[in-house]
Protein backbone atom coordinates (compact mmCIF):
# COMPACT_ATOMS: atom_id res chain seq x y z
CA UNK A 1 0.00 0.00 0.00
CA UNK A 2 1.26 3.54 -0.82
CA UNK A 3 2.40 5.95 1.36
CA UNK A 4 0.66 9.66 1.29
CA UNK A 5 4.27 10.80 1.28
CA UNK A 6 5.25 8.01 -1.47
CA UNK A 7 2.02 9.26 -3.17
CA UNK A 8 3.35 12.83 -3.39
CA UNK A 9 6.73 11.49 -4.53
CA UNK A 10 4.85 9.68 -7.53
CA UNK A 11 3.24 13.33 -8.17
CA UNK A 12 6.23 15.50 -8.20
CA UNK A 13 8.11 12.70 -10.57
CA UNK A 14 5.25 12.85 -12.68
CA UNK A 15 5.49 16.69 -12.77
CA UNK A 16 9.00 16.78 -13.48
CA UNK A 17 8.56 13.91 -16.27
CA UNK A 18 6.01 16.17 -18.15
CA UNK A 19 8.10 19.69 -17.43
CA UNK A 20 10.48 18.11 -19.94
CA UNK A 21 8.36 16.03 -22.58
CA UNK A 22 8.06 17.57 -25.54
CA UNK A 23 10.41 20.06 -25.28
CA UNK A 24 10.81 22.11 -22.17
CA UNK A 25 7.44 23.74 -20.36
CA UNK A 26 9.28 26.01 -18.36
CA UNK A 27 11.51 27.28 -20.95
CA UNK A 28 8.43 28.13 -23.55
CA UNK A 29 6.91 29.31 -20.58
CA UNK A 30 9.18 32.09 -20.12
CA UNK A 31 9.73 33.23 -23.87
CA UNK A 32 6.48 33.85 -24.01
CA UNK A 33 6.16 37.39 -25.51
CA UNK A 34 2.92 39.94 -25.05
CA UNK A 35 0.98 39.69 -27.90
CA UNK A 36 -0.90 42.75 -29.31
CA UNK A 37 -1.85 41.27 -32.61
CA UNK A 38 -5.43 40.75 -32.10
CA UNK A 39 -6.54 39.66 -35.71
CA UNK A 40 -6.08 35.71 -34.62
CA UNK A 41 -9.47 36.79 -31.62
CA UNK A 42 -13.10 36.72 -32.85
CA UNK A 43 -13.63 40.10 -33.50
CA UNK A 44 -15.77 41.31 -30.99
CA UNK A 45 -18.41 43.15 -33.28
CA UNK A 46 -19.41 39.89 -34.00
CA UNK A 47 -19.65 38.35 -30.44
CA UNK A 48 -22.78 39.84 -29.16
CA UNK A 49 -25.20 40.16 -32.61
CA UNK A 50 -27.10 36.72 -33.10
CA UNK A 51 -28.81 36.08 -36.80
CA UNK A 52 -28.06 34.16 -39.24
CA UNK A 53 -25.53 36.03 -40.95
CA UNK A 54 -23.03 36.45 -37.87
CA UNK A 55 -23.79 32.81 -37.12
CA UNK A 56 -22.31 32.02 -40.64
CA UNK A 57 -18.94 34.51 -40.36
CA UNK A 58 -18.02 32.80 -37.13
CA UNK A 59 -18.62 29.48 -39.03
CA UNK A 60 -16.48 30.85 -41.60
CA UNK A 61 -13.57 32.13 -39.56
CA UNK A 62 -13.50 28.67 -37.28
CA UNK A 63 -13.05 27.03 -41.32
CA UNK A 64 -10.41 29.70 -41.95
CA UNK A 65 -8.53 28.36 -38.78
CA UNK A 66 -8.55 25.13 -40.84
CA UNK A 67 -11.19 23.85 -38.42
CA UNK A 68 -14.17 21.37 -39.89
CA UNK A 69 -17.74 22.79 -40.24
CA UNK A 70 -19.71 21.01 -37.08
CA UNK A 71 -22.41 19.83 -39.12
CA UNK A 72 -24.65 18.52 -36.42
CA UNK A 73 -23.79 21.60 -34.12
CA UNK A 74 -24.96 23.53 -36.87
CA UNK A 75 -27.93 21.56 -38.05
CA UNK A 76 -27.13 21.35 -41.22
CA UNK A 77 -26.71 17.36 -40.59
CA UNK A 78 -29.63 16.00 -39.03
CA UNK A 79 -29.04 13.50 -36.27
CA UNK A 80 -31.32 9.91 -37.26
CA UNK A 81 -28.78 6.86 -35.52
CA UNK A 82 -30.78 6.11 -32.39
CA UNK A 83 -28.72 3.30 -32.23
CA UNK A 84 -25.84 5.60 -31.32
CA UNK A 85 -27.36 6.51 -27.68
CA UNK A 86 -27.39 2.76 -26.59
CA UNK A 87 -25.42 3.01 -23.38
CA UNK A 88 -25.91 7.22 -22.88
CA UNK A 89 -29.55 7.11 -21.95
CA UNK A 90 -32.97 5.01 -21.51
CA UNK A 91 -36.63 5.79 -22.12
CA UNK A 92 -35.68 8.22 -24.61
CA UNK A 93 -37.93 10.83 -25.94
CA UNK A 94 -35.46 13.29 -27.85
CA UNK A 95 -32.91 15.90 -27.61
CA UNK A 96 -32.05 18.99 -25.14
CA UNK A 97 -31.25 22.26 -27.43
CA UNK A 98 -28.59 24.61 -25.50
CA UNK A 99 -27.35 27.36 -27.53
CA UNK A 100 -23.27 26.64 -28.30
CA UNK A 101 -21.06 29.70 -28.62
CA UNK A 102 -17.58 29.64 -29.05
CA UNK A 103 -14.18 31.59 -27.16
CA UNK A 104 -11.45 31.96 -27.97
CA UNK A 105 -8.18 32.02 -29.60
CA UNK A 106 -7.36 30.43 -25.21
CA UNK A 107 -3.33 30.17 -25.53
CA UNK A 108 -2.16 27.72 -23.93
CA UNK A 109 1.34 26.54 -22.84
CA UNK A 110 1.22 23.09 -21.28
CA UNK A 111 2.92 19.61 -21.46
CA UNK A 112 -0.06 18.04 -23.84
CA UNK A 113 -2.39 21.38 -24.93
CA UNK A 114 0.34 23.66 -26.62
CA UNK A 115 -0.88 26.23 -29.22
CA UNK A 116 -4.06 28.37 -29.72
CA UNK A 117 -7.76 26.90 -28.95
CA UNK A 118 -11.20 27.89 -29.71
CA UNK A 119 -13.70 26.40 -27.04
CA UNK A 120 -16.83 25.27 -27.78
CA UNK A 121 -19.51 26.46 -24.09
CA UNK A 122 -22.63 24.98 -24.30
CA UNK A 123 -25.15 27.51 -22.32
CA UNK A 124 -28.37 29.24 -21.71
CA UNK A 125 -26.81 31.96 -18.84
CA UNK A 126 -25.85 35.41 -20.89
CA UNK A 127 -22.74 36.92 -20.27
CA UNK A 128 -21.10 33.69 -19.50
CA UNK A 129 -19.50 33.07 -23.49
CA UNK A 130 -18.53 36.95 -23.67
CA UNK A 131 -16.77 36.66 -20.13
CA UNK A 132 -15.03 33.78 -21.01
CA UNK A 133 -14.02 35.41 -24.31
CA UNK A 134 -12.38 38.24 -22.68
CA UNK A 135 -10.37 36.32 -20.33
CA UNK A 136 -9.28 34.28 -23.13
CA UNK A 137 -8.50 37.60 -25.10
CA UNK A 138 -6.25 38.43 -22.08
CA UNK A 139 -4.38 34.82 -22.02
CA UNK A 140 -3.54 35.91 -25.13
CA UNK A 141 -2.64 38.87 -25.21
CA UNK A 142 0.00 38.05 -22.03
CA UNK A 143 1.42 35.39 -24.75
CA UNK A 144 -0.54 32.55 -23.24
CA UNK A 145 -1.51 30.73 -19.56
CA UNK A 146 0.53 27.74 -18.90
CA UNK A 147 -1.32 24.81 -17.86
CA UNK A 148 0.21 21.18 -16.67
CA UNK A 149 -1.82 18.22 -15.45
CA UNK A 150 0.49 17.04 -12.24
CA UNK A 151 -1.27 14.26 -11.93
CA UNK A 152 -4.35 11.45 -12.03
CA UNK A 153 -6.40 8.73 -10.47
CA UNK A 154 -10.06 7.94 -9.90
CA UNK A 155 -10.90 6.13 -6.97
CA UNK A 156 -13.77 3.57 -6.11
CA UNK A 157 -14.19 3.23 -2.01
CA UNK A 158 -16.34 -0.14 -1.15
CA UNK A 159 -17.53 -0.44 2.59
CA UNK A 160 -17.29 -3.25 4.52
CA UNK A 161 -19.11 -4.26 7.79
CA UNK A 162 -17.79 -6.43 10.55
CA UNK A 163 -18.55 -7.88 13.65
CA UNK A 164 -15.58 -6.69 15.48
CA UNK A 165 -12.60 -4.99 14.99
CA UNK A 166 -10.51 -8.65 15.23
CA UNK A 167 -11.99 -9.74 12.45
CA UNK A 168 -11.75 -6.19 10.54
CA UNK A 169 -8.23 -6.61 11.07
CA UNK A 170 -7.72 -9.82 9.97
CA UNK A 171 -9.47 -9.08 6.84
CA UNK A 172 -7.72 -6.08 5.78
CA UNK A 173 -4.02 -7.98 6.49
CA UNK A 174 -5.51 -10.34 4.17
CA UNK A 175 -6.38 -8.05 1.69
CA UNK A 176 -3.22 -5.64 1.94
CA UNK A 177 -0.57 -8.61 1.77
CA UNK A 178 -2.20 -9.57 -1.91
CA UNK A 179 -2.73 -6.33 -3.52
CA UNK A 180 -0.53 -7.73 -6.65
CA UNK A 181 -3.00 -9.97 -7.24
CA UNK A 182 -5.51 -7.46 -7.24
CA UNK A 183 -3.71 -5.39 -9.87
CA UNK A 184 -3.57 -8.50 -12.01
CA UNK A 185 -7.42 -9.20 -11.70
CA UNK A 186 -7.95 -4.93 -12.76
CA UNK A 187 -5.48 -5.71 -15.72
CA UNK A 188 -7.73 -8.93 -16.86
CA UNK A 189 -10.63 -6.82 -16.77
CA UNK A 190 -9.80 -3.48 -18.22
CA UNK A 191 -7.66 -2.64 -21.51
CA UNK A 192 -6.69 0.58 -20.09
CA UNK A 193 -8.07 0.63 -16.20
CA UNK A 194 -4.63 -0.42 -13.59
CA UNK A 195 -4.40 -0.07 -10.23
CA UNK A 196 -2.04 1.74 -8.61
CA UNK A 197 -2.92 2.66 -4.90
CA UNK A 198 -5.14 0.59 -2.41
CA UNK A 199 -5.94 2.97 0.89
CA UNK A 200 -7.79 1.91 3.76
CA UNK A 201 -10.12 4.02 6.69
CA UNK A 202 -10.91 2.67 9.64
CA UNK A 203 -14.42 3.59 11.62
CA UNK A 204 -15.24 0.99 14.20
CA UNK A 205 -16.09 -1.93 12.47
CA UNK A 206 -16.41 -0.20 9.11
CA UNK A 207 -13.58 -0.76 6.59
CA UNK A 208 -13.61 1.13 3.79
CA UNK A 209 -10.71 0.21 0.93
CA UNK A 210 -10.13 2.72 -1.59
CA UNK A 211 -9.02 1.60 -4.52
CA UNK A 212 -7.19 4.37 -6.92
CA UNK A 213 -6.75 3.70 -10.98
CA UNK A 214 -5.54 5.19 -13.83
CA UNK A 215 -8.17 5.17 -16.75
CA UNK A 216 -6.33 6.11 -19.94
CA UNK A 217 -8.05 8.77 -22.05
CA UNK A 218 -12.05 7.55 -20.32
CA UNK A 219 -12.99 9.97 -17.27
CA UNK A 220 -12.94 5.76 -15.83
CA UNK A 221 -16.38 6.08 -13.42
CA UNK A 222 -17.82 3.36 -14.86
CA UNK A 223 -14.51 1.53 -15.33
CA UNK A 224 -13.55 1.51 -11.49
CA UNK A 225 -16.48 0.55 -10.94
CA UNK A 226 -16.17 -2.49 -12.40
CA UNK A 227 -12.87 -3.38 -11.97
CA UNK A 228 -13.54 -3.07 -7.92
CA UNK A 229 -16.34 -4.89 -8.10
CA UNK A 230 -14.07 -7.68 -9.49
CA UNK A 231 -11.68 -7.24 -6.97
CA UNK A 232 -13.80 -7.24 -4.47
CA UNK A 233 -15.72 -11.07 -5.36
CA UNK A 234 -12.06 -11.82 -5.71
CA UNK A 235 -11.30 -10.61 -1.96
CA UNK A 236 -14.92 -12.02 -0.89
CA UNK A 237 -14.57 -15.53 -2.51
CA UNK A 238 -10.74 -15.52 -1.21
CA UNK A 239 -10.14 -14.01 1.86
CA UNK A 240 -10.56 -16.29 4.84
CA UNK A 241 -12.22 -13.82 7.09
CA UNK A 242 -16.01 -12.59 5.81
CA UNK A 243 -17.74 -9.40 6.28
CA UNK A 244 -21.13 -9.30 7.76
CA UNK A 245 -22.14 -7.41 4.63
CA UNK A 246 -20.10 -4.96 1.95
CA UNK A 247 -21.26 -1.85 -0.71
CA UNK A 248 -19.10 -1.44 -3.56
CA UNK A 249 -19.44 2.54 -2.43
CA UNK A 250 -19.19 3.93 0.89
CA UNK A 251 -19.85 6.81 -0.17
CA UNK A 252 -16.57 8.05 0.63
CA UNK A 253 -14.39 8.19 -3.06
CA UNK A 254 -15.98 11.79 -3.53
CA UNK A 255 -17.88 10.66 -6.74
CA UNK A 256 -19.72 13.38 -7.81
CA UNK A 257 -19.68 15.22 -4.68
CA UNK A 258 -17.10 18.42 -3.29
CA UNK A 259 -15.34 16.73 -0.37
CA UNK A 260 -12.24 17.86 1.71
CA UNK A 261 -10.65 14.80 0.63
CA UNK A 262 -10.35 15.21 -3.16
CA UNK A 263 -9.27 18.77 -2.41
CA UNK A 264 -6.60 17.59 -0.62
CA UNK A 265 -4.97 15.01 -2.76
CA UNK A 266 -7.01 14.23 -6.58
CA UNK A 267 -9.61 12.53 -7.97
CA UNK A 268 -9.13 12.64 -11.72
CA UNK A 269 -6.83 15.01 -12.72
CA UNK A 270 -5.19 17.35 -10.48
CA UNK A 271 -4.19 20.78 -13.28
CA UNK A 272 -2.74 23.66 -12.32
CA UNK A 273 -2.77 26.79 -14.59
CA UNK A 274 -0.77 30.32 -14.52
CA UNK A 275 -1.28 33.87 -16.15
CA UNK A 276 1.14 36.45 -15.68
CA UNK A 277 -0.98 39.97 -17.09
CA UNK A 278 0.75 43.33 -17.76
CA UNK A 279 -0.57 46.76 -16.51
CA UNK A 280 -1.76 47.52 -19.89
CA UNK A 281 -3.75 43.94 -20.68
CA UNK A 282 -5.76 44.60 -17.18
CA UNK A 283 -6.02 47.98 -18.15
CA UNK A 284 -7.09 47.75 -21.13
CA UNK A 285 -8.99 45.02 -22.04
CA UNK A 286 -9.93 43.87 -18.25
CA UNK A 287 -10.64 47.66 -17.97
CA UNK A 288 -9.31 47.93 -14.67
CA UNK A 289 -6.17 47.34 -12.50
CA UNK A 290 -4.04 44.84 -10.95
CA UNK A 291 -3.84 46.15 -7.45
CA UNK A 292 -8.06 46.15 -7.53
CA UNK A 293 -8.22 42.65 -8.72
CA UNK A 294 -5.93 41.41 -5.70
CA UNK A 295 -7.75 43.51 -3.43
CA UNK A 296 -10.97 41.91 -4.98
CA UNK A 297 -9.59 38.32 -4.63
CA UNK A 298 -8.34 38.92 -1.42
CA UNK A 299 -11.48 40.22 0.22
CA UNK A 300 -13.84 37.38 -1.66
CA UNK A 301 -11.31 34.17 -0.41
CA UNK A 302 -12.20 35.97 3.20
CA UNK A 303 -15.44 35.54 2.75
CA UNK A 304 -15.36 31.74 0.91
CA UNK A 305 -13.80 31.12 4.17
CA UNK A 306 -16.39 32.99 6.43
CA UNK A 307 -18.68 30.36 4.12
CA UNK A 308 -17.43 27.34 4.60
CA UNK A 309 -16.38 26.37 1.14
CA UNK A 310 -14.38 24.21 -0.07
CA UNK A 311 -11.25 25.86 -1.82
CA UNK A 312 -11.42 29.70 -2.82
CA UNK A 313 -12.29 30.22 -6.65
CA UNK A 314 -15.00 32.47 -8.33
CA UNK A 315 -16.92 30.14 -10.53
CA UNK A 316 -14.95 26.91 -12.00
CA UNK A 317 -18.24 25.52 -12.50
CA UNK A 318 -19.75 28.02 -15.42
CA UNK A 319 -17.16 27.40 -17.38
CA UNK A 320 -16.39 23.78 -16.51
CA UNK A 321 -20.27 23.01 -16.82
CA UNK A 322 -20.66 25.05 -20.57
CA UNK A 323 -17.78 22.95 -21.82
CA UNK A 324 -18.73 19.55 -19.89
CA UNK A 325 -22.05 19.97 -21.72
CA UNK A 326 -20.75 20.49 -25.41
CA UNK A 327 -17.89 17.83 -25.55
CA UNK A 328 -20.23 14.76 -23.94
CA UNK A 329 -18.67 14.78 -20.89
CA UNK A 330 -20.42 13.68 -17.23
CA UNK A 331 -21.94 16.82 -16.41
CA UNK A 332 -22.75 15.78 -12.80
CA UNK A 333 -19.16 15.53 -12.44
CA UNK A 334 -18.74 19.33 -12.09
CA UNK A 335 -20.08 18.45 -8.42
CA UNK A 336 -16.41 17.49 -7.27
CA UNK A 337 -14.85 19.50 -10.67
CA UNK A 338 -15.42 22.87 -10.02
CA UNK A 339 -13.76 23.05 -6.93
CA UNK A 340 -9.97 24.54 -6.44
CA UNK A 341 -8.11 27.43 -5.38
CA UNK A 342 -7.49 30.58 -7.69
CA UNK A 343 -4.78 33.56 -6.17
CA UNK A 344 -4.64 36.51 -7.72
CA UNK A 345 -1.64 39.22 -6.59
CA UNK A 346 0.55 42.20 -8.07
CA UNK A 347 4.37 41.50 -8.62
CA UNK A 348 6.99 44.23 -7.42
CA UNK A 349 6.89 45.66 -11.50
CA UNK A 350 3.19 46.04 -10.88
CA UNK A 351 1.51 43.19 -13.13
CA UNK A 352 -0.67 40.86 -12.07
CA UNK A 353 -0.21 36.75 -11.87
CA UNK A 354 -2.80 34.42 -11.54
CA UNK A 355 -3.21 31.01 -10.97
CA UNK A 356 -6.15 28.21 -10.41
CA UNK A 357 -5.41 24.78 -9.70
CA UNK A 358 -8.28 22.06 -9.67
CA UNK A 359 -7.50 18.93 -8.22
CA UNK A 360 -10.71 17.15 -9.35
CA UNK A 361 -11.12 17.06 -13.10
CA UNK A 362 -13.03 13.83 -14.56
CA UNK A 363 -12.78 14.23 -17.96
CA UNK A 364 -12.46 12.12 -21.19
CA UNK A 365 -11.92 11.92 -24.88
CA UNK A 366 -12.99 8.64 -25.13
CA UNK A 367 -16.07 6.98 -24.11
CA UNK A 368 -19.55 8.01 -22.78
CA UNK A 369 -21.09 11.26 -24.66
CA UNK A 370 -18.07 11.91 -26.05
CA UNK A 371 -19.15 9.89 -29.40
CA UNK A 372 -22.21 11.64 -29.74
CA UNK A 373 -22.12 13.55 -33.20
CA UNK A 374 -21.98 17.52 -31.77
CA UNK A 375 -20.29 16.46 -28.71
CA UNK A 376 -17.83 14.75 -31.13
CA UNK A 377 -17.56 17.75 -33.46
CA UNK A 378 -16.58 20.07 -30.25
CA UNK A 379 -14.12 17.97 -29.06
CA UNK A 380 -12.57 18.15 -32.57
CA UNK A 381 -12.67 21.93 -32.39
CA UNK A 382 -10.51 21.48 -29.84
CA UNK A 383 -8.26 18.79 -31.13
CA UNK A 384 -9.04 16.74 -28.19
CA UNK A 385 -11.10 14.39 -29.83
CA UNK A 386 -10.00 10.47 -29.57
CA UNK A 387 -7.33 8.45 -27.67
CA UNK A 388 -4.24 10.14 -26.42
CA UNK A 389 -6.10 13.66 -25.82
CA UNK A 390 -7.67 13.45 -22.00
CA UNK A 391 -4.50 15.27 -20.55
CA UNK A 392 -4.79 17.71 -23.31
CA UNK A 393 -8.34 18.74 -22.81
CA UNK A 394 -7.49 19.05 -19.48
CA UNK A 395 -4.95 21.74 -19.24
CA UNK A 396 -7.07 23.35 -21.84
CA UNK A 397 -10.21 23.03 -19.37
CA UNK A 398 -7.91 24.43 -16.11
CA UNK A 399 -6.87 27.20 -18.67
CA UNK A 400 -10.19 27.61 -19.53
CA UNK A 401 -11.11 28.14 -15.71
CA UNK A 402 -8.66 30.32 -15.57
CA UNK A 403 -9.53 32.94 -18.16
CA UNK A 404 -13.33 33.07 -16.38
CA UNK A 405 -11.48 33.85 -13.23
CA UNK A 406 -9.25 36.89 -14.88
CA UNK A 407 -12.88 37.98 -15.94
CA UNK A 408 -15.10 37.46 -13.35
CA UNK A 409 -12.66 39.03 -10.97
CA UNK A 410 -11.97 42.07 -13.09
CA UNK A 411 -15.63 43.10 -13.34
CA UNK A 412 -16.61 42.79 -9.78
CA UNK A 413 -13.11 45.12 -9.13
CA UNK A 414 -14.13 47.49 -11.66
CA UNK A 415 -17.88 47.27 -10.64
CA UNK A 416 -19.23 46.14 -14.36
CA UNK A 417 -20.31 43.12 -13.04
CA UNK A 418 -24.04 44.00 -12.86
CA UNK A 419 -24.41 46.21 -16.14
CA UNK A 420 -22.59 43.21 -18.13
CA UNK A 421 -25.23 41.02 -16.77
CA UNK A 422 -27.98 43.26 -17.35
CA UNK A 423 -26.86 43.93 -21.27
CA UNK A 424 -26.48 40.79 -22.07
CA UNK A 425 -28.29 38.23 -19.96
CA UNK A 426 -31.86 39.55 -20.68
CA UNK A 427 -33.88 39.33 -23.08
CA UNK A 428 -34.51 42.48 -25.32
CA UNK A 429 -37.84 43.43 -27.15
CA UNK A 430 -36.48 41.88 -30.50
CA UNK A 431 -35.78 38.67 -28.41
CA UNK A 432 -39.32 38.51 -26.96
Amino acid sequence: MSSSREKTNRAVIQFLETLNREGNVIENANKKVLNTDQEENLPSERLFIINEEFTNKRIDFLKEKNINEPLYLTGKKKFSDLKQLVGNIENYIGMTMVPTGIIGPLRVVGSEAHGDFYVPLATSEGALVASYHRGAKACFAAGGATSICLVEGVQRSPVFKFNNLSELALFLMWTLAHEEELKKITEKTSRYGKLIELGSNVEGNHLILTFEFTTGDAAGQNMVTICTNEICNYIIENNPTKPAHWFIEGNYSGDKKATSLSFTKQRGKKVTAEILLSEKIVNEILKTTPQAMAEYWRSSTIGAIQSGAIGAQGHYANGLAAMFLATGQDVACVAEAAVGITRMEVTPKGDLYACATLPCLIVGTVGGGTSLPSQRECLEIMDCYGVGKARKYAEIAAAVALAGEISIAAALSAGHFSSAHKKLGRKNKTND
